[in-house]
């Protein structure tokens, strides 16, 4: 962590940050831990499956060589997934020519959740001819506002449990290549006319999402694709999704915010008045905050993974990504991801150290 330096908006985030202050495990975790000197990185590994010997404990992982093609395996006295929810998933479940691994409670691959996600864009007058400033610096940045309605909810008003929290955000940074005035407002303009108009409205446009709690469900699961494989053979995940009516009334009242908080701010939201607030619902994955798939629990008949990660079947195999979320919260999962991940990192040296692996 000393090597991070203090953001000081040298670079626009989603790019990357060039002086290390920015989060990014090219620059956090992997440099500090190749500095041991006790790091093998292998590149272009395509892992297919964890290799278990007779014993029932993890020997390693069976990988292709992406530029050769050919099959490697590499040993370990303890084996650690964390390939991402999903690819996690697949490779529990191709391991064994197959057959799966540390699927004793028949859940691996059930209840994958996602982040709810509905959203709606507005523009908002009193944005409009703003003074001519560089916005550039530090991007991804937006307006947080955490769900407010639980008294509400605690009383019954609401048609859905958990919540959600808010993400506005709007900028007059570099437009990445993307038009940073939609077409409709510039439409049949040329010339000095579409210049002022562009300078008119450039930063007035503003994105409200809304990013909400999942309740798991058994109708969303993965599983292997018993037709469909990768280059290298391999078979892929077949995902099956379904939204409750938590979600789906949960979007319904999103968009309904969203267009109260346009108007107030003297503005209006740029959408069709006709449509379906459901529809606005994003798709299962969409919003990238996968997890499940391999749940944690205090009951090896009912979870994967034990409360150190640990799948119950083989005790030296860890799941370390989000796999054993048994549960989303509107948060983004990646903290919490390293949070339980450093704890079992620390369990498993313990453990190791006892010789309980």
């Amino acid at each position: 962590m000393s090597s991070r330096a203090a953001c000081f908006w040298a670079t626009e985030c989603g790019r990357g940050c060039s002086i290390r202050a920015n989060y990014q495990s090219t620059t956090v975790h992997i440099p500090p831990a190749d500095a041991t000197g006790n790091l093998d990185i292998i590149a272009d590994a395509h892992v297919r499956e964890v290799i278990v010997g007779k014993d029932g404990k993890a020997k390693g992982v069976l990988f292709i060589d992406k530029t050769t093609g050919k099959e490697e395996r590499v040993k370990g006295k303890a084996v650690v997934l964390a390939a991402s929810s999903g690819e996690t998933v697949r490779i529990l479940l191709n391991s064994a020519s197959g057959k799966g691994i540390s699927n004793s409670s028949g859940l691996v691959g059930k209840y994958i959740m996602d982040t709810v996600g509905s959203d709606m864009s507005g523009q908002i007058p009193a944005l409009e001819n703003l003074p001519a400033h560089n916005d550039d610096g530090a991007g991804g940045c937006h307006f947080y506002s955490p769900w407010w309605l639980y008294k509400e909810q605690k009383a019954g008003k609401m048609d859905f449990a958990r919540g959600y929290h808010v993400e506005i955000s709007g900028t007059r940074g570099m437009p990445k290549g993307n038009n940073p005035v939609p077409g409709h407002v510039l439409q049949g303009l040329y010339g000095t006319e579409l210049k002022e108009a562009a300078r008119r409205y450039y930063g007035s446009f503003i994105h409200i999402a809304c990013r909400g709690e999942m309740i798991p469900n058994e109708g969303s699961f993965a599983e292997l694709d018993p037709e469909v494989k990768d280059k290298w053979g391999i078979p892929v995940m077949k995902w099956h999704w379904k939204w409750s009516d938590h979600e789906w009334n949960m979007a319904v009242h999103a968009q309904k915010t969203f267009a109260e908080i346009f108007e107030s701010a003297g503005g209006k939201g740029l959408f069709d008045p006709k449509r379906d607030p459901k529809k606005t619902l994003l798709k299962g994955g969409q919003v990238i905050h996968e997890v499940g798939g391999a749940i944690m629990g205090a009951d090896s008949k009912k979870s994967v993974c034990n409360q150190w990660n640990q799948t119950w079947d083989i005790k030296n195999l860890l799941l370390c990504d989000g796999a054993p979320f048994a549960s989303n919260a509107d948060k983004n999962p990646t903290e919490t991801i390293m949070a339980l991940a450093w704890r079992a990192a620390d369990r498993l040296i313990e453990q190791a150290r006892k010789g309980n692996l």
